[in-house]
């Protein structure tokens, strides 16, 4: 393979402040033992875990690091001591021709324009979940990947567990079980409160504020740690959503709807924020039913725990996974191993995996070695699709008015040809309130109306649309940080 001929940068201009950390268009040599030369936006969590991975390959070489916060670039090279390009600004890295692929496993608010940068700049790029803080961010990061040409994996790890292929086949091709008439998506897993505060967070000195912001607004953090609890603000985050329910989702949409609904046509959403008296903003109870124009969606997604229980709410199937409905039975899959049950609910056949990470990683690698995007097992648009349904479930969220008894009876009749299982998620979610003395009626529990999103002009349409379109993009805090536009 010849890489210094499928290196070459396109030049365009980038926002205010940002075009001179990209001159010019220039090859981007690489070396003669053909390594991917690695560097990561993010010493983070999950950045350490991925960085992990990466090193065990032997031809891939880390050879720079980039984080907002001084003290966690440092303790990241402790691990890696032989790396010597540091950063705390990414466009700084990103201007190395020396860089081949980045990792970008920042906070969520920041994966849609580090990728879009890095690619811009000639990077390939692994992008971690869920690809979009916003649907338009979404569309434009993977017009980046198409008019630079780059490759642009998202980590959606279980893509690439080899179990995938063969449920597939099991349920579509073979239709072991009969057609799938419906599905349903569990993440109910507890999660503690982040804390309420009277003054705002006091920020680590080895923290560059104006890096860690980026695009997203500057104002007052009150919680008890900056990171990790990014998640739960929408400022940063997507919640509970966009952390599993990501995975969760992704699966369904993979086995399931066999990736061919990228925006759902319907859907109402509901939940709250409750019991935690923190000073998270996303809901820890998030039902949501997605008319996919094929077979119907319903979502449960608990983070609170029932009182004086670790359990996060009563379910069907597997804690976080997702079950197909089908004529002669279901099937109940979960990261690392599947089920199917006949219509009797004997257990007629398992599926054994792993939860692809590795594989996933290695998947990148060959990609950009051989600079073939159609290998890549969750290619950008992959992300993007199910980075959308996410986004569209915390919009409904956030157009959502107080459930009284009358929006509650409309409500429980809107899952068409999911009536049932739509009830039991409502259960289970009103179980869990009751057992903190919560009424899911006339409460803080906050339900939308049905809203309908039109595929082709990327909007919603009907009842709330203007309140719902108004989540699409972002407010971005300057001009430097401002997510260009890409046309393809």
């Amino acid at each position: 393979m010849t890489r210094m001929n499928r290196r070459q940068f396109i030049g365009v201009g980038l926002g205010v402040g940002v075009a001179s950390f990209f001159p010019a268009p220039a090859q981007i040599a690489r070396g003669a033992n053909e390594k991917v030369r690695l560097g990561s936006i993010s010493c983070g969590g999950r950045a350490n875990e991925l960085l992990s991975g990466f090193k065990s390959f032997p031809d891939v070489d880390i050879v720079a690091l980039c984080d907002p916060d001084t003290a966690r670039v440092d303790a990241t090279k402790a691990k890696y001591d032989y790396v010597q390009k540091t950063f705390t600004d990414c466009r700084k890295l990103l201007d190395d021709k020396d860089i081949d692929a980045v990792i970008v496993a920042t906070c969520d608010h920041w994966h849609c324009l580090a990728a879009a940068w890095a690619m811009q700049a000639g990077k390939d790029v692994y992008v971690e979940k869920p690809l979009a803080h916003n649907i338009y961010e979404g569309i434009q990061v993977v017009n980046a990947a198409r008019k630079f040409k780059r490759v642009c994996q998202v980590g959606m790890q279980q893509r690439s567990d080899l179990m995938q292929a063969e449920i597939k086949k099991f349920l579509h091709e073979d239709k072991a079980i009969g057609e799938i008439k419906m599905a349903r998506v569990n993440h109910y897993m507890p999660r503690n409160p982040i804390g309420k505060t009277d003054n705002p967070l006091e920020l680590p000195a080895t923290l560059d504020k104006n890096m860690w912001l980026g695009p997203a607004e500057d104002v007052e953090l009150h919680r008890n740690a900056l990171h990790y609890d990014w998640h739960w603000a929408w400022n940063t985050g997507t919640g509970e959503m966009g952390n599993w329910g990501v995975h969760v989702l992704d699966d369904c949409r993979n086995n399931v709807l066999l990736d061919c609904v990228e925006f759902p046509k319907r859907l109402i959403a509901g939940g709250v924020r409750a019991a935690y008296n923190d000073d998270g903003e996303t809901p820890n109870i998030h039902f949501v039913y997605f008319d996919s124009g094929s077979i119907p969606v319903v979502l449960g997604v608990s983070t609170l725990a029932m009182k004086n229980s670790k359990s996060a709410g009563d379910h069907p199937g597997p804690g976080s996974g997702y079950i197909a409905y089908c004529e002669g039975g279901r099937l109940e899959g979960q990261r690392g191993s599947a089920k199917a049950f006949d219509a009797d609910g004997k257990v007629i056949k398992e599926f054994k995996g792993n939860s692809g990470q590795r594989e996933h990683q290695r998947n990148f690698i060959d990609a950009v070695l051989s600079q073939d995007s159609s290998i890549l097992n969750a290619e950008v648009a992959i992300g993007k699709a199910t980075s959308e349904w996410c986004n569209m479930a915390n919009i409904a969220f956030r157009c959502g008015k107080p459930m009284t008894e009358e929006s509650a009876a409309t409500v429980a009749q809107a899952a068409q040809g999911a009536e049932q299982i739509w009830g039991e998620v409502l259960e289970s979610a009103q179980k869990t309130l009751k057992t903190h003395d919560i009424s899911m009626i006339n409460s803080d529990v906050m339900v939308s109306d049905m809203l309908s999103f039109d595929a082709e002009k990327r909007q919603f349409v009907g009842p709330d649309a203007e309140k719902a379109n108004s989540f699409i993009k972002r407010k971005y805090r300057n001009a430097e940080f401002t997510m260009p536009e890409f046309d393809v």
